[in-house]
This record gives structure tokens, sequence and C-alpha cells, in this order.
């Protein structure tokens, strides 16, 4: 299976959960500010969560591809948000007709807060999210 993982990060949480999921695959997590959809991969989408939020980055990039048809896996990281950033960006894809197939969420470094987080247990639970839609 082809795959792509593509992320958009702040603080380095995002980045970190994209590395993990990558690394399952053999390949490397591609920053949504340098990224290009290639044909015919199964892309892994993620972001931080900001006001509720995907990071602005992230939602024009959604915006400005075509994702009719083609299979999409989310994940995200907040301090907060509970993973409403996947939610909206779940909706967005919907919107242009692609198909979600799984949505992964765990908190992330937070201002001062929450330092260990992506915890080495949230890290591995992504990898494992990401192995079983390989399956």
């Amino acid at each position: 299976m082809n795959v792509q993982v593509i992320y958009f990060s702040r603080k380095g949480s995002t980045k970190k959960v994209a590395d993990a999921i990558a690394s399952e695959f053999g390949v490397n997590a591609e920053d949504v500010k340098k990224a290009t959809l290639s044909e015919d991969t199964f892309v892994f989408l993620g972001s931080g969560c900001y006001g509720g939020k995907p990071g602005k980055n992230m939602t024009t990039f959604i915006k400005n591809n075509d994702f009719k048809g083609r299979h999409i896996a989310l994940f995200g990281t907040s301090g907060g948000g509970g993973g409403k950033e996947t939610e909206v960006m779940e909706t967005m894809l919907l919107d242009k007709e692609a198909v979600v197939k799984g949505k992964y969420f765990c908190q992330g470094r937070f201002w001062f807060g929450k330092k260990d987080k992506p915890s080495d247990e949230d890290i591995n639970e992504a990898k494992q999210f990401a192995n079983k839609l390989s399956q």
C-alpha cells in the first residue's frame, strides 16, 4: 500500500505522532506547507487543534486539493480540544467526497502543561491505529 502522512504542527506534538505513523510504513511524514498529494496513495492527515479547529495550513490544504474517492485516515493532538480538529477535517473531507477510514486523537503538549504528551503510550496507540488501517 502506498501511503502519505501529511501533518500540521506548531509545538511538535502532531509531528511526533505523524513521524510514528510514517515509520510504520517506511515513509517520511510531510509538513503540510511543503506537501503535494501523490497519485493512488492512502493519506493520513493530522493537525493540532487551534480554537477547536485544525491549523489554517491544513484547512487550506484540504480546500485546495481533490479528495474525491481518496481513502483518508485522520489524526490529531490537542491540549484540551478533545479531537475537534479531526471532526472538522472529517466534515471538510466528506464534503469533498473523500472516504474517511478512521480517526485517532491523543492529547498533545499545551502551553506549560502536559509536557509529556504525547506519551510513549499515545505513540504506540497511533502506530496500532496505522497498522489496523493497513490490513
